[in-house]
Protein backbone atom coordinates (compact mmCIF):
# COMPACT_ATOMS: atom_id res chain seq x y z
CA UNK A 1 0.00 0.00 0.00
CA UNK A 2 1.39 3.66 -1.21
CA UNK A 3 -0.15 6.88 0.71
CA UNK A 4 -0.23 10.03 -1.11
CA UNK A 5 -1.49 13.18 -0.85
CA UNK A 6 -1.99 16.57 -2.40
CA UNK A 7 -3.40 19.77 -2.24
CA UNK A 8 -4.44 21.87 -5.75
CA UNK A 9 -3.86 25.46 -6.17
CA UNK A 10 -7.78 25.88 -5.72
CA UNK A 11 -7.59 23.96 -2.25
CA UNK A 12 -9.28 20.50 -3.08
CA UNK A 13 -7.19 17.91 -1.30
CA UNK A 14 -6.47 14.82 -3.06
CA UNK A 15 -5.39 11.50 -1.01
CA UNK A 16 -4.89 8.33 -2.08
CA UNK A 17 -4.08 4.65 -1.20
CA UNK A 18 -2.76 2.83 -3.90
CA UNK A 19 -2.43 -0.47 -4.36
CA UNK A 20 -0.52 -2.27 -7.65
CA UNK A 21 -2.18 -5.71 -6.94
CA UNK A 22 -5.80 -4.71 -6.78
CA UNK A 23 -7.97 -5.39 -9.45
CA UNK A 24 -10.16 -2.10 -9.05
CA UNK A 25 -10.00 1.27 -8.55
CA UNK A 26 -12.58 2.97 -6.12
CA UNK A 27 -12.80 6.87 -6.42
CA UNK A 28 -14.94 9.52 -4.92
CA UNK A 29 -15.50 12.93 -3.21
CA UNK A 30 -16.80 13.74 0.44
CA UNK A 31 -18.17 16.67 1.20
CA UNK A 32 -18.18 18.01 4.45
CA UNK A 33 -21.93 19.01 4.12
CA UNK A 34 -25.19 17.57 5.52
CA UNK A 35 -28.15 18.24 7.32
CA UNK A 36 -26.63 19.65 10.43
CA UNK A 37 -25.39 22.41 8.17
CA UNK A 38 -28.69 23.68 7.29
CA UNK A 39 -30.86 25.99 8.55
CA UNK A 40 -34.25 25.88 8.75
CA UNK A 41 -36.13 27.40 5.93
CA UNK A 42 -33.96 25.27 3.47
CA UNK A 43 -34.23 21.90 5.67
CA UNK A 44 -33.13 18.84 3.67
CA UNK A 45 -31.11 20.57 0.69
CA UNK A 46 -28.25 18.70 1.14
CA UNK A 47 -30.35 15.38 0.40
CA UNK A 48 -31.84 17.86 -2.50
CA UNK A 49 -28.82 18.70 -4.11
CA UNK A 50 -27.59 14.95 -3.84
CA UNK A 51 -30.32 13.82 -6.18
CA UNK A 52 -29.59 16.88 -8.39
CA UNK A 53 -26.39 15.81 -9.09
CA UNK A 54 -27.11 13.38 -11.37
CA UNK A 55 -29.25 15.62 -13.72
CA UNK A 56 -26.53 16.77 -15.36
CA UNK A 57 -24.74 20.41 -16.93
CA UNK A 58 -24.32 22.21 -19.70
CA UNK A 59 -22.20 19.17 -20.96
CA UNK A 60 -24.08 16.28 -19.78
CA UNK A 61 -27.63 15.60 -19.39
CA UNK A 62 -29.11 13.22 -16.74
CA UNK A 63 -29.68 10.65 -19.51
CA UNK A 64 -25.92 11.14 -20.39
CA UNK A 65 -24.79 10.63 -16.78
CA UNK A 66 -26.39 7.34 -15.82
CA UNK A 67 -25.79 6.07 -19.11
CA UNK A 68 -22.04 6.67 -18.79
CA UNK A 69 -21.51 5.24 -15.59
CA UNK A 70 -23.17 2.26 -16.86
CA UNK A 71 -21.26 1.66 -19.81
CA UNK A 72 -18.29 1.66 -17.64
CA UNK A 73 -20.01 -1.00 -15.60
CA UNK A 74 -19.37 1.20 -12.39
CA UNK A 75 -20.90 0.25 -8.61
CA UNK A 76 -21.65 3.96 -8.15
CA UNK A 77 -24.31 6.19 -5.89
CA UNK A 78 -24.24 8.92 -3.20
CA UNK A 79 -25.38 9.50 0.31
CA UNK A 80 -26.22 11.78 2.40
CA UNK A 81 -25.79 12.02 6.22
CA UNK A 82 -26.38 14.68 9.51
CA UNK A 83 -22.60 15.81 8.17
CA UNK A 84 -21.20 14.06 5.31
CA UNK A 85 -22.58 14.17 1.38
CA UNK A 86 -20.50 12.02 -0.29
CA UNK A 87 -20.29 10.47 -4.53
CA UNK A 88 -18.31 7.79 -5.53
CA UNK A 89 -17.70 4.91 -8.22
CA UNK A 90 -15.97 1.69 -8.37
CA UNK A 91 -14.70 0.91 -11.51
CA UNK A 92 -11.97 -1.17 -13.32
CA UNK A 93 -8.69 0.30 -13.39
CA UNK A 94 -8.62 1.20 -17.24
CA UNK A 95 -12.01 3.88 -16.27
CA UNK A 96 -10.65 6.20 -13.30
CA UNK A 97 -10.63 8.77 -15.95
CA UNK A 98 -13.71 8.55 -17.03
CA UNK A 99 -15.07 8.26 -13.28
CA UNK A 100 -13.35 10.87 -12.35
CA UNK A 101 -14.65 12.73 -14.73
CA UNK A 102 -17.96 12.14 -14.31
CA UNK A 103 -17.63 12.62 -10.52
CA UNK A 104 -16.69 16.18 -11.42
CA UNK A 105 -20.05 16.80 -13.21
CA UNK A 106 -22.01 15.53 -10.01
CA UNK A 107 -20.38 17.83 -8.16
CA UNK A 108 -21.36 20.74 -9.96
CA UNK A 109 -24.83 20.01 -11.56
CA UNK A 110 -26.71 23.05 -13.59
CA UNK A 111 -29.49 22.69 -10.93
CA UNK A 112 -32.10 23.96 -13.79
CA UNK A 113 -35.71 24.73 -12.60
CA UNK A 114 -37.19 22.36 -14.60
CA UNK A 115 -35.39 19.70 -12.97
CA UNK A 116 -35.53 21.16 -9.48
CA UNK A 117 -39.63 21.02 -9.97
CA UNK A 118 -39.72 17.41 -11.10
CA UNK A 119 -37.42 16.35 -8.58
CA UNK A 120 -38.99 17.79 -5.88
CA UNK A 121 -41.82 15.15 -6.51
CA UNK A 122 -39.60 12.01 -5.91
CA UNK A 123 -38.19 13.68 -2.46
CA UNK A 124 -41.68 14.25 -1.80
CA UNK A 125 -42.11 10.77 -2.33
CA UNK A 126 -39.17 9.50 -0.74
CA UNK A 127 -40.34 12.00 2.54
CA UNK A 128 -43.46 9.51 2.51
CA UNK A 129 -41.90 5.83 1.89
CA UNK A 130 -39.73 6.62 4.95
CA UNK A 131 -42.55 7.71 7.59
CA UNK A 132 -43.82 4.55 6.45
CA UNK A 133 -40.62 3.06 7.97
CA UNK A 134 -41.50 2.92 12.18
CA UNK A 135 -37.62 2.22 13.00
CA UNK A 136 -36.66 5.22 10.19
CA UNK A 137 -39.41 7.00 12.25
CA UNK A 138 -38.19 6.70 15.46
CA UNK A 139 -35.00 7.28 14.82
CA UNK A 140 -35.66 10.55 13.14
CA UNK A 141 -38.29 11.77 16.41
CA UNK A 142 -34.94 10.35 18.41
CA UNK A 143 -32.24 12.86 17.87
CA UNK A 144 -35.32 15.65 17.43
CA UNK A 145 -35.96 14.77 21.14
CA UNK A 146 -32.16 14.90 21.97
CA UNK A 147 -30.94 17.77 20.01
CA UNK A 148 -34.12 19.82 19.86
CA UNK A 149 -32.57 23.21 19.69
CA UNK A 150 -29.87 21.66 17.48
CA UNK A 151 -29.48 21.52 13.98
CA UNK A 152 -28.20 17.42 14.34
CA UNK A 153 -31.76 17.04 15.38
CA UNK A 154 -33.07 17.76 11.97
CA UNK A 155 -34.42 15.70 9.40
CA UNK A 156 -31.66 14.58 6.57
CA UNK A 157 -34.96 14.41 4.08
CA UNK A 158 -36.10 17.69 5.36
CA UNK A 159 -40.06 17.33 5.64
CA UNK A 160 -42.92 17.71 3.60
CA UNK A 161 -43.20 21.65 4.03
CA UNK A 162 -39.85 22.78 4.21
CA UNK A 163 -39.15 20.87 0.92
CA UNK A 164 -42.29 22.09 -0.57
CA UNK A 165 -41.12 25.63 0.24
CA UNK A 166 -37.80 25.12 -1.01
CA UNK A 167 -36.61 27.17 -3.73
CA UNK A 168 -34.18 26.36 -6.56
CA UNK A 169 -32.48 30.02 -5.57
CA UNK A 170 -32.16 28.87 -2.31
CA UNK A 171 -30.45 25.50 -3.22
CA UNK A 172 -28.23 27.39 -6.09
CA UNK A 173 -27.12 29.95 -2.56
CA UNK A 174 -26.55 26.81 -0.58
CA UNK A 175 -24.57 24.69 -3.05
CA UNK A 176 -22.70 27.67 -4.12
CA UNK A 177 -21.68 28.21 -0.31
CA UNK A 178 -20.71 24.88 0.86
CA UNK A 179 -19.63 22.85 -2.21
CA UNK A 180 -16.13 24.74 -2.29
CA UNK A 181 -12.71 22.82 -2.15
CA UNK A 182 -11.62 23.51 1.70
CA UNK A 183 -14.94 21.13 2.64
CA UNK A 184 -13.94 18.32 -0.20
CA UNK A 185 -11.38 15.57 -0.39
CA UNK A 186 -11.30 13.41 -3.14
CA UNK A 187 -10.04 9.81 -2.60
CA UNK A 188 -8.98 7.17 -4.82
CA UNK A 189 -8.45 3.93 -3.41
CA UNK A 190 -6.92 0.58 -5.14
CA UNK A 191 -4.72 0.06 -8.59
CA UNK A 192 -3.94 3.51 -10.05
CA UNK A 193 -0.89 5.37 -10.80
CA UNK A 194 -0.46 8.44 -8.63
CA UNK A 195 0.59 10.64 -11.57
CA UNK A 196 -1.80 9.88 -13.56
CA UNK A 197 -4.52 10.81 -10.59
CA UNK A 198 -3.06 14.25 -10.11
CA UNK A 199 -3.38 15.19 -13.47
CA UNK A 200 -7.14 13.58 -13.89
CA UNK A 201 -7.96 15.52 -10.47
CA UNK A 202 -6.40 18.43 -12.00
CA UNK A 203 -7.67 18.53 -15.27
CA UNK A 204 -11.34 17.87 -13.91
CA UNK A 205 -11.56 19.88 -10.92
CA UNK A 206 -8.92 22.38 -10.87
CA UNK A 207 -11.41 25.06 -11.80
CA UNK A 208 -13.83 24.13 -8.63
CA UNK A 209 -14.21 27.34 -6.50
CA UNK A 210 -11.85 27.59 -3.48
CA UNK A 211 -12.89 28.66 0.19
CA UNK A 212 -13.96 26.82 3.12
CA UNK A 213 -17.42 27.67 5.24
CA UNK A 214 -17.16 26.94 9.21
CA UNK A 215 -19.41 24.75 11.13
CA UNK A 216 -19.41 25.18 14.30
CA UNK A 217 -18.16 21.85 16.45
CA UNK A 218 -18.85 22.92 19.99
CA UNK A 219 -20.73 20.17 22.19
CA UNK A 220 -24.96 20.34 21.60
CA UNK A 221 -26.63 20.82 24.43
CA UNK A 222 -28.74 17.46 25.00
CA UNK A 223 -32.45 18.01 25.37
CA UNK A 224 -33.89 14.87 27.44
CA UNK A 225 -37.10 14.20 25.63
CA UNK A 226 -39.57 11.82 24.85
CA UNK A 227 -41.71 11.87 21.97
CA UNK A 228 -44.26 8.97 21.22
CA UNK A 229 -45.73 8.60 17.88
CA UNK A 230 -49.27 6.74 17.58
CA UNK A 231 -49.47 4.07 15.43
CA UNK A 232 -52.68 1.60 16.06
CA UNK A 233 -51.64 -1.08 12.96
CA UNK A 234 -48.17 -1.56 14.36
CA UNK A 235 -47.61 -5.34 15.96
CA UNK A 236 -44.65 -4.43 17.30
CA UNK A 237 -43.07 -1.21 19.39
CA UNK A 238 -40.28 0.37 18.12
CA UNK A 239 -38.36 2.62 21.25
CA UNK A 240 -35.00 4.15 20.47
CA UNK A 241 -33.04 6.12 23.35
CA UNK A 242 -29.91 8.32 23.06
CA UNK A 243 -27.36 9.80 25.68
CA UNK A 244 -24.40 10.82 25.55
CA UNK A 245 -20.70 9.40 23.93
CA UNK A 246 -17.46 10.28 22.38
CA UNK A 247 -17.02 12.50 19.91
CA UNK A 248 -15.69 11.92 16.43
CA UNK A 249 -12.34 12.74 17.13
CA UNK A 250 -12.27 12.09 21.09
CA UNK A 251 -9.12 9.99 22.00
CA UNK A 252 -12.02 6.95 23.39
CA UNK A 253 -13.63 6.70 19.91
CA UNK A 254 -12.46 3.02 19.35
CA UNK A 255 -13.12 2.17 23.02
CA UNK A 256 -16.57 3.31 22.78
CA UNK A 257 -16.84 0.88 19.13
CA UNK A 258 -15.91 -2.13 21.05
CA UNK A 259 -18.20 -1.29 23.92
CA UNK A 260 -21.25 -1.18 21.45
CA UNK A 261 -20.21 -4.59 20.04
CA UNK A 262 -19.59 -5.74 23.73
CA UNK A 263 -22.85 -4.72 24.96
CA UNK A 264 -25.18 -4.47 21.88
CA UNK A 265 -24.23 -5.88 19.00
CA UNK A 266 -27.44 -8.00 17.08
CA UNK A 267 -25.91 -11.03 18.26
CA UNK A 268 -23.48 -12.69 20.51
CA UNK A 269 -23.90 -9.09 23.10
CA UNK A 270 -25.17 -8.42 26.39
CA UNK A 271 -28.55 -7.79 25.55
CA UNK A 272 -28.64 -10.14 22.93
CA UNK A 273 -28.04 -12.84 25.24
CA UNK A 274 -30.69 -11.13 28.07
CA UNK A 275 -33.52 -10.30 25.14
CA UNK A 276 -33.40 -11.68 21.94
CA UNK A 277 -32.10 -15.39 22.74
CA UNK A 278 -34.65 -15.88 25.70
CA UNK A 279 -37.93 -14.15 23.20
CA UNK A 280 -38.19 -11.07 24.97
CA UNK A 281 -37.52 -9.13 22.08
CA UNK A 282 -37.14 -9.27 18.54
CA UNK A 283 -34.10 -7.00 18.56
CA UNK A 284 -32.37 -5.10 21.18
CA UNK A 285 -29.20 -3.25 20.06
CA UNK A 286 -26.81 -0.73 21.17
CA UNK A 287 -25.10 1.77 18.60
CA UNK A 288 -21.67 3.81 18.88
CA UNK A 289 -22.79 7.41 16.67
CA UNK A 290 -20.22 10.06 16.37
CA UNK A 291 -20.30 13.23 15.16
CA UNK A 292 -17.89 16.80 14.85
CA UNK A 293 -18.26 18.13 18.86
CA UNK A 294 -21.01 15.18 20.09
CA UNK A 295 -21.56 11.65 20.19
CA UNK A 296 -24.74 9.47 20.64
CA UNK A 297 -25.08 5.45 22.85
CA UNK A 298 -28.01 4.73 20.54
CA UNK A 299 -30.43 2.00 22.18
CA UNK A 300 -32.92 -0.25 19.97
CA UNK A 301 -35.51 -2.11 21.61
CA UNK A 302 -38.40 -3.74 18.69
CA UNK A 303 -40.94 -6.04 20.79
CA UNK A 304 -44.61 -6.27 21.53
CA UNK A 305 -46.34 -3.67 22.68
CA UNK A 306 -47.16 -5.54 25.53
CA UNK A 307 -43.89 -6.16 26.98
CA UNK A 308 -42.00 -3.05 26.43
CA UNK A 309 -41.83 -1.80 30.25
CA UNK A 310 -40.26 -5.18 31.16
CA UNK A 311 -37.23 -5.04 28.51
CA UNK A 312 -37.15 -1.78 29.09
CA UNK A 313 -35.96 -2.61 32.78
CA UNK A 314 -34.02 -5.69 31.50
CA UNK A 315 -31.99 -3.41 29.55
CA UNK A 316 -31.56 -1.06 31.74
CA UNK A 317 -30.26 -3.68 34.46
CA UNK A 318 -27.89 -4.91 31.56
CA UNK A 319 -26.30 -1.04 31.48
CA UNK A 320 -26.45 -0.45 35.27
CA UNK A 321 -24.11 -4.02 35.43
CA UNK A 322 -21.87 -2.53 32.97
CA UNK A 323 -21.36 0.88 34.37
CA UNK A 324 -20.86 -0.29 37.56
CA UNK A 325 -18.82 -3.68 37.08
CA UNK A 326 -17.36 -2.87 33.66
CA UNK A 327 -16.74 -5.60 30.98
CA UNK A 328 -14.42 -9.03 31.55
CA UNK A 329 -10.67 -8.55 29.81
CA UNK A 330 -12.61 -11.93 27.72
CA UNK A 331 -15.54 -10.11 26.51
CA UNK A 332 -12.88 -7.39 25.15
CA UNK A 333 -10.63 -9.66 23.32
CA UNK A 334 -13.54 -11.01 21.38
CA UNK A 335 -14.94 -7.74 20.67
CA UNK A 336 -11.56 -6.72 19.36
CA UNK A 337 -11.57 -9.97 17.26
CA UNK A 338 -14.82 -9.38 16.01
CA UNK A 339 -13.38 -5.31 14.95
CA UNK A 340 -10.47 -6.56 13.39
CA UNK A 341 -11.90 -9.25 11.49
CA UNK A 342 -14.61 -6.33 9.97
CA UNK A 343 -11.65 -3.84 9.47
CA UNK A 344 -9.47 -6.39 7.21
CA UNK A 345 -12.79 -7.84 5.23
CA UNK A 346 -13.90 -4.55 4.60
CA UNK A 347 -10.27 -3.51 3.28
CA UNK A 348 -10.03 -6.37 0.89
CA UNK A 349 -11.85 -4.21 -1.63
CA UNK A 350 -10.97 -0.80 -2.71
CA UNK A 351 -14.46 0.50 -2.09
CA UNK A 352 -14.26 -0.88 1.13
CA UNK A 353 -11.22 1.64 1.74
CA UNK A 354 -12.66 4.42 -0.05
CA UNK A 355 -14.98 4.88 3.18
CA UNK A 356 -12.79 5.16 5.72
CA UNK A 357 -10.03 6.87 4.41
CA UNK A 358 -12.53 9.16 3.42
CA UNK A 359 -14.39 9.45 6.54
CA UNK A 360 -10.91 9.67 8.51
CA UNK A 361 -9.69 12.58 6.55
CA UNK A 362 -13.52 14.38 7.04
CA UNK A 363 -13.00 14.12 10.62
CA UNK A 364 -9.70 13.87 11.62
CA UNK A 365 -7.82 15.69 8.68
CA UNK A 366 -5.19 12.42 8.91
CA UNK A 367 -4.49 9.32 6.95
CA UNK A 368 -4.84 6.01 8.83
CA UNK A 369 -3.83 2.61 7.30
CA UNK A 370 -5.65 -0.43 7.82
CA UNK A 371 -2.18 -1.22 10.45
CA UNK A 372 -3.44 1.58 12.73
CA UNK A 373 -6.70 0.83 13.11
CA UNK A 374 -5.59 -2.41 14.52
CA UNK A 375 -2.92 -1.82 16.08
CA UNK A 376 -5.49 0.70 17.75
CA UNK A 377 -8.17 -1.71 18.77
CA UNK A 378 -5.90 -3.92 19.74
CA UNK A 379 -4.20 -1.78 22.39
CA UNK A 380 -7.61 -1.01 23.71
CA UNK A 381 -7.49 -2.54 27.18
CA UNK A 382 -10.14 -2.67 29.96
CA UNK A 383 -8.78 0.39 31.76
CA UNK A 384 -9.71 2.16 28.63
CA UNK A 385 -13.26 1.02 28.90
CA UNK A 386 -13.77 1.98 32.36
CA UNK A 387 -12.36 5.42 31.75
CA UNK A 388 -15.32 5.41 28.83
CA UNK A 389 -17.84 4.36 31.12
CA UNK A 390 -16.57 7.24 33.68
CA UNK A 391 -17.15 9.87 31.57
CA UNK A 392 -19.64 8.15 29.07
CA UNK A 393 -22.15 5.86 30.93
CA UNK A 394 -24.73 3.71 28.98
CA UNK A 395 -27.91 5.83 29.92
CA UNK A 396 -31.02 6.47 28.43
CA UNK A 397 -31.89 10.45 27.97
CA UNK A 398 -33.50 11.06 25.66
CA UNK A 399 -36.66 8.58 24.04
CA UNK A 400 -38.80 8.26 20.74
CA UNK A 401 -41.15 5.25 20.12
CA UNK A 402 -43.56 4.26 17.58
CA UNK A 403 -46.05 2.14 17.76
CA UNK A 404 -49.98 0.88 18.97
CA UNK A 405 -48.83 2.88 23.34
CA UNK A 406 -50.26 6.30 23.81
CA UNK A 407 -47.02 6.07 26.58
CA UNK A 408 -44.10 4.22 27.65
Amino acid sequence: MEFHETTLENGLTVIAELNPAAQSVATGVFVRTGSRDETEDVSGVSHFLEHMAFKGNDVYTADDVNRIFDELGANYNASTSEEVTQFYAAILPEYLPNAVEMLSTLLYPSLRQDDFEMEKNVILEEIGMYDDQPTFTAYEQAMQAHFPTHPLGRKILGTNDSVSALTAESMRQYHADHYRTGNMVLVVAGRADWDDVCRLVEEHCGSFPGGRIERDTSAPPVGGQTQVIERPSSLQQHVMQLAPAPAADHRLRYAAELLGVIVGDHSSSRLYWELVDPGHAESADLAYNDYDGTGTWLTYLGCRPETVSENLERIHSVYEKVNREGISPTELEQAQNRIASAIVLRSERPMGRLGALGINWVYLGQYRSVQDDLDTVAGITVDDIGQLLAEYPLDAVSTATVGPLSSL
